[in-house]
């Protein structure tokens, strides 16, 4: 059996989305994978739950799958981002100009921390001096 186009859009763009550091054991990818084959793929086990294997023998519309591939094609690209880029003062706001490069920060952070670090941290937060 031929993998269908829409399959084979949905694994190449699958395979160019980035990994998730903060949170590696979970990745959108594996999750999107599974539900992808879940629909693509013929259930081959007679095991498979009958949930499943109803969607599995359901027709596709290559249309509507073409739509989601173009989603997520759409947000590789960063398609919306550059048609409404963010200007002027929104990224800066009043009460605290840093805050978004603070948290763009700590987000990069975030998964080279030690497990005595993330303590800290976590302590340092419960605790505010001023």
């Amino acid at each position: 059996m031929s993998k269908s186009i829409t399959y084979k859009h949905y694994l190449r763009a699958l395979s160019r989305w980035p990994k998730d550091n903060l949170r590696p054991e979970c990745q959108f990818q594996d999750v999107m994978q599974r539900r992808i084959d879940q629909r693509f793929l013929p259930a081959s086990s007679p095991n498979t739950p009958d949930a499943a294997q109803a969607v599995a023998n359901s027709a596709i519309d290559e249309k509507v799958e073409c739509g989601q591939v173009n989603a997520i094609y759409s947000l590789l690209e960063n398609r919306y981002s550059r048609k409404y880029p963010i200007t002027g003062s929104l990224m800066k706001p009043v009460s605290n100009p840093t805050h978004y490069t603070d948290l763009v920060k700590e987000l990069e952070e975030a998964p080279e921390r030690s497990w005595f670090s993330q303590q800290m941290n976590k302590w340092k937060g419960f605790l505010r001096f001023q």
